[in-house]
């Protein structure tokens, strides 16, 4: 798909940013300084209470700085209207906030009505986003909250973060409150939102294994949002900066670096598809041919619908109704491999469909292929291992040596 014009990323400096409040010993915030790039997806993760969601609330001043000063590209924006602020930074939070009285489209429209686009303007603002999030204009744009999964809400709240096209988008947990699976696919959207547009993100979570999977830098906060380490997801996983960090990391590490890499980085193949507006016997016919003992049948959309395998193809007579192993999970290209891992094992079938972004059906990911890349994840960090101890090796020997020299 072609990259979406418009405004893309600012960046972003919080110098000596503080927030205290009244009758409180010591302060939220306790001068936090950090330069994130434009452009750049930035995770602050840390324990309940460091300060993480106060300091992204300070940068939209939703919560005033008590000191220190905020940039966005080059411009201090601690002296400004806070309301206009507000509405050149997107603000997306979890369980998407969206008011229940009004329609999708008047929730995305909100921010553009105010600050003055005509109707044409937001009514294809309104459908291009949509469209954007993975969600059919003409099937939503009329529909209340109420109506809308956790998902497709949280998605509507990812528009209308967007909606007057803001260089700087801040997401308080937003994917915290719904089920895993569809927490997997938010993620996986966002990164693929982000290919596009090259927004500035500012994302918060408590979760490591969310803060490894989506940020270009992760910022590991300890208590009053000091930085404990500031670095590439890569560089927190082989070298944290102290126990702290090391406590976030985990164990595994190498597993966990599975959530570095994508989909589209390894092997998609293809298997044989039938759709289930073929007739009977020509999917019989095909599955017969194909040289597989199973073929994957598709629903009028294009999308993954089941496993159909030999033996439910005798059983069929002449109906598909009660034929074959619905398609239980599917992975996005942007999923990563630990996603694509777990819906192989939890399908139990050693593989798993690779879906585009309106579900419809690209391809699959076998198991071979994610063993293989979880066998060179573990060969990496064993010859890592192996160079790091002869190096603690030679440093020693060297460190004899003087000491004998010096005697």
């Amino acid at each position: 798909m072609p990259e979406t014009s418009g405004t893309s990323g600012a960046s972003i400096e919080l110098e000596n940013l503080t927030k205290r409040y009244p009758g409180t010993p010591r302060p939220a915030v306790d001068n936090v300084t950090m330069e994130i790039k434009a452009g750049e997806l930035v995770v602050f993760v840390g324990p309940s209470g460091c300060g993480k969601s106060t300091t992204l609330k300070m940068i939209n001043r939703l919560i005033e700085p008590t000191g220190g000063r905020i940039r966005i590209n080059g411009e201090d924006v601690t002296g400004i209207d806070p309301v206009k602020l507000r509405r050149k930074v997107g603000y997306a939070i979890q369980s998407a906030g969206l008011f229940p009285h009004m329609t999708v489209a008047q929730n995305i429209a909100l921010v553009p009505r105010m600050i003055g686009w005509g109707k044409d303007r937001i009514k294809d603002r309104v459908e291009e986003l949509l469209d954007l999030v993975g969600l059919d204009p003409g099937e939503f744009q009329g529909r209340y909250p109420r109506g809308l999964s956790g998902g497709q809400q949280q998605r509507v709240g990812v528009a209308r973060a967007l909606a007057a096209d803001p260089p700087v988008l801040l997401m308080d947990e937003p994917f915290g409150a719904v089920d895993p699976i569809t927490r997997d696919h938010l993620q996986d959207e966002l990164i693929r939102l982000q290919h596009e547009l090259h927004k500035t993100i500012v994302f918060v979570t408590h979760d490591f294994d969310e803060a490894i999977k989506l940020g270009d830098r992760i910022a590991v906060l300890r208590e009053r949002s000091h930085i404990a380490q500031f670095d590439t997801p890569e560089a927190i996983l082989t070298n944290p900066a102290d126990d702290f960090v090391s406590g976030f990391v985990g164990a595994g590490a190498a597993l966990k670096r599975l959530n570095l890499t994508r989909v589209r980085d390894v092997e998609i193949t293809d298997c044989p598809t039938v759709t289930v507006d073929d007739p009977v016997q020509e999917i019989f016919n095909r599955l017969r041919g194909s040289g597989t003992n199973e073929i994957l049948l598709l629903d009028s959309r294009g999308r993954p619908y089941k496993w159909l395998r030999r033996g439910d193809m005798m059983r069929a007579h002449g109906s598909l109704a009660r034929a074959g192993t619905p398609v239980s999970g599917t992975v996005t290209k942007d999923a990563t491999l630990r996603d694509a891992l777990e819906a192989v094992l939890t399908d139990n079938a050693g593989r798993v469909a690779v879906t585009g972004r309106r579900g419809e059906y690209t391809g699959v990911v076998d198991m071979e292929t994610l063993m293989n890349s979880v066998h060179d994840l573990l060969e990496a960090d064993r010859l890592e291992a192996m160079e790091h101890q002869h190096a603690l090796e030679e440093i020693r020997a060297a460190q004899t040596h003087a000491e004998q020299e010096g005697a």
